[in-house]
């Protein structure tokens, strides 16, 4: 990591929720490496108010639970005295089309992977306002805004997320807040790989799922930190209301099919 990358988060104070593992867990130990003090929360942290790894404090909380949030983020802010960023990660799967879910399964899905992202942020605004560098992240996807098939309720939670994100940034902007999304494309992740392992043919499977993304693999937790990392920093003072897309050119690019000779 350069110098720049290390220093640039010096003194701010960092939310990530759902950090205990996969592209959270990536997200909250780069911040970390950047200089900022972080705080996960999430269902499976290792003991409440503890370490979940170096200088990553952890709190359990359930972002679907208002009241869960709600004393998690007082906590955190009561930690540090303030808090700067929060990134938004927390959020779950679903499969199948638009009939494959119920009414409940609608409503718990929607309500972390959206209702979710407005209870963490509306919990931390008013320390948000008073920070000179504040700045939110929210993860979307790349099924926000391409057509995935058996995705119907997880799609439409992430395109709500990103439609989110806009409308926060407008709300906010005045008051010295940034929000921003990153849009990860298919990614390795703990859920990605229990999908795989699930397949018929899991070999062939990841295959497919490489093979869609024109860079030929799966975006790494890694990558969609750097995104993150990015749209939070001071030096990103410019950049609010962006949908990035780390998602190896799926999104925009339409290449012709490789010439068999």
């Amino acid at each position: 990591m350069s110098a720049v990358a290390r220093g640039q988060l010096d003194g701010l104070r960092a939310i990530v929720t759902g950090g205990a593992s996969g592209i959270g867990a990536a997200i909250a130990e780069l911040l970390a490496a950047s200089g900022a003090s972080v705080a996960i929360i999430d269902r499976d942290v290792p003991a409440e108010g503890g370490d979940a790894a170096a200088d990553i404090a952890a709190y359990r909380a359930d972002v679907s639970d208002r009241a869960s949030v709600e004393a998690a983020v007082a906590a955190i802010e009561a930690r540090w005295g303030g808090i700067d960023i929060v990134v938004n990660n927390a959020a779950i799967g679903a499969q199948g089309d638009v009939a494959a879910n119920d009414d409940e399964e609608w409503a718990r899905v929607l309500s972390i992977n959206v209702t979710g992202v407005a209870r963490v942020t509306a919990a931390a605004l008013p320390a948000l306002r008073r920070s000179p560098a504040a700045a939110v992240c929210n993860v979307a996807s790349i099924a926000a805004g391409a057509g995935l098939p058996q995705r119907a309720l997880y799609s439409a939670s992430k395109g709500a997320v990103a439609a989110l994100t806009r409308a926060m940034a407008a709300d906010h902007i005045r008051e010295g807040i940034r929000v921003n999304a990153v849009s990860p494309g298919t990614a390795d992740t703990p859920w990605v790989r229990r999908l795989l392992e699930s397949a018929a043919d899991p070999v062939r499977e990841r295959e497919a799922l490489e093979a869609r993304q024109p860079h030929g693999r799966l975006v790494s937790a890694d990558e969609v930190a750097g995104a993150v990392l990015y749209l939070v920093s001071p030096l990103s003072a410019s950049t609010t209301g962006v949908v990035l897309d780390v998602d190896g050119g799926v999104s925009g690019l339409r290449l012709r099919p490789v010439d068999p000779k």
